[in-house]
C-alpha cells in the first residue's frame, strides 16, 4: 500500500455552476469523513466560503500532502503549475469535457476514501521549461505540462525558423508555427495538429509542425533529455509568440533563441486503482464505437 494522505488542499476555478456544486459536495464529503482540509484562497472567495481553513496557493505545500482539483484538464494544468514546485501530488475530479487528467466523476466521490487511505496509482509526469534569449539576455521563461507552442502574433503569417537538438541542426521551416509537447500534451493541442499519441510513461518529446509550407515536414519524437533550440530567423517581419500551456505569451523577436528542456521537478498525478490509460483513450476519443449516421 502506498503512503496515506492526512491533509488535503482543495482548488477549483469556478466558471460554472457544475464546478461550484462539486466543490460544495467535496467539502461536505470530506467533513463527513472527518478529514483535515484547506481551501485555496481564490477558490474560497469564489465560493464565498468563510467558515473553513483557507490558505494562499503558495502555502498549500506546507500544510497539505495532496491537492484535489475540481474542473477540467485546464483546471488541472493550472493547479499543476502550483503543485509541482511544492511537491504536492494532484488528484482531479472531472467537471470538464474530455478529462484526460481528471478521472474521478462528481458521482464517484466515494473513491476518494480509498485514495486517502493509500490505495491509488501514482503516475509521474514531466514538464518542460522554456526560455527565450535575445543578444544574451533572457526575455522570458515559463513551464508547461502539456506543450510549448510557437504561434503567429495577432496577424496570421508564416514563421521562418530553424530547429536544433543538442546543438545539432535538424531543419529549417516555414510554417504557422511549432508545437513541442510532452506525452501528457500529446493528447491535447499536438493531437489536433496531427501529432502522435505518446504513452505517458515514455521519456520523450514530440515536435509537431503547424501547417508547414512543405509536404515533407512531419512530426518527430526525440528523447526527453535532449535540449531543443529554436532560432527565429532574422527575415521575419513581425514577432511570433510563445505559448506555454496556453496561459502565457512571450514575444519571440527575430534573431532570438528559444530553448526547451525537461524540468527537473515532476508532477505526481494520483489515479484511483481502477484507472486504465487505454480505457481512458477509448472513452475520450470514442475508439471502437459505432458511428451514428444521420
Amino acid at each position: 500500500m502506498a503512503t496515506a494522505f492526512k491533509s488535503i488542499g482543495i482548488i477549483g476555478r469556478v466558471r460554472n455552476s457544475g464546478v461550484k456544486e462539486t466543490l460544495y459536495s467535496l467539502i461536505t464529503y470530506l467533513r463527513e469523513q472527518e478529514c483535515t482540509f484547506y481551501i485555496e484562497e481564490e477558490t474560497a472567495d469564489s465560493l464565498n466560503e468563510k467558515n473553513e481553513a483557507i490558505l494562499p496557493r503558495e502555502k498549500l505545500g506546507k500544510h497539505c500532502d495532496i491537492l484535489i482539483v475540481v474542473g477540467g484538464d485546464g483546471s488541472l494544468l493550472h493547479a499543476a503549475h502550483i503543485a509541482v514546485n511544492q511537491d504536492l501530488p494532484v488528484l482531479g475530479i472531472n467537471r470538464g469535457s474530455l478529462g484526460f487528467l481528471t478521472d474521478i466523476l462528481p458521482t464517484e466521490l466515494e473513491k476518494i476514501h480509498a485514495i486517502l487511505q493509500g490505495e491509488y496509482i501514482l503516475e509521474k509526469r514531466f514538464l518542460l521549461t522554456t526560455s527565450v534569449e535575445l543578444h544574451g539576455n533572457n526575455i522570458g521563461q515559463d513551464d508547461s505540462l502539456n506543450e510549448v507552442a510557437l504561434i503567429p502574433d495577432a496577424i496570421p503569417h508564416m514563421i521562418e525558423f530553424e530547429i536544433y537538438i543538442d546543438e545539432q541542426f535538424v531543419c529549417s521551416q516555414n510554417s504557422d508555427g511549432l508545437i513541442v509537447a510532452t506525452p501528457t500534451g500529446s493528447t491535447a493541442y499536438a493531437l489536433s495538429g496531427g501529432g502522435p499519441i505518446l504513452h505517458p510513461q515514455l521519456d520523450a518529446i514530440v515536435l509537431v509542425p503547424m501547417f508547414p509550407h512543405s509536404l515533407n515536414s512531419r512530426p518527430i519524437v526525440v528523447e526527453a533529455n535532449r535540449r531543443i533550440h529554436i532560432i527565429i530567423s532574422p527575415n521575419n517581419m513581425t514577432s511570433p509568440r510563445l505559448s506555454c500551456d496556453g496561459r502565457a505569451y512571450i514575444n519571440t523577436p527575430a534573431g532570438c533563441r528559444i530553448t526547451v528542456r525537461k524540468k527537473p521537478q515532476e508532477l505526481h498525478l494520483i489515479h484511483p486503482t481502477d484507472y486504465h490509460y487505454y480505457e481512458a483513450l477509448r472513452s475520450k476519443l470514442h475508439w471502437g464505437k459505432k458511428l451514428t449516421i444521420l
